[in-house]
């Protein structure tokens, strides 16, 4: 939930940063690192949402299989693709997280006039990427148990 109320204050951002440029085109003044900051907080929502998005089963399934399924079939299929999500999750994680260690070691700057340390917008990539990773374990762990909320996509789409 944190991450979600996260993600909600980096949209915000978005917005002052595009309200600032906007207000500064039609006052004659220009306000540096406005497109660059929008952008980093833009993909931080992103990130951050993933897991809480994930949690409230608004994520994009393809349920051509699995909701054909019913019993056993289904539930093997479910944990099989909460397994595959959380290795490919745990992979952009740790990826993310070596990333973020080497902008900061190497001194990586943004390109533009804000120079901005690069490790500090990776950061909230490699969050969000490492909360999905716990949020689709819980899942898996969850569709193990059989406790696992199954939200339905056809009274969800209607």
């Amino acid at each position: 939930m944190g991450s979600a109320w996260l993600a909600a204050l980096s949209m915000i951002i978005v917005l002052i940063m595009v309200l600032i440029s906007m207000v500064g085109r039609l006052l004659n003044f220009y306000a540096p690192g406005t497109d660059a900051y929008a952008g980093y907080a833009m993909a931080a929502s992103g990130f951050l949402a993933l897991a809480h998005t994930l949690k409230r089963g608004e994520h994009i399934r393809v349920t051509l299989i699995v909701g054909k399924l019913t019993g056993a079939g289904r539930k093997v299929m479910e944990l099989w693709a909460l397994l595959v999500g959380s290795a490919l999750s745990t992979l952009i994680a740790l990826y993310s997280w070596r990333l973020v260690m080497q902008s900061h070691q190497f001194h990586d700057i943004s390109t533009g006039n804000d120079a901005t340390p690069l490790w500090l917008p990776q950061m909230f990539m490699a969050i969000g990427a490492t909360v999905l990773v716990i949020a689709l374990i819980d899942e898996w762990v969850l569709e193990w148990q059989n406790r696992r909320s199954h939200h339905s996509e056809e009274t969800r789409h209607e």
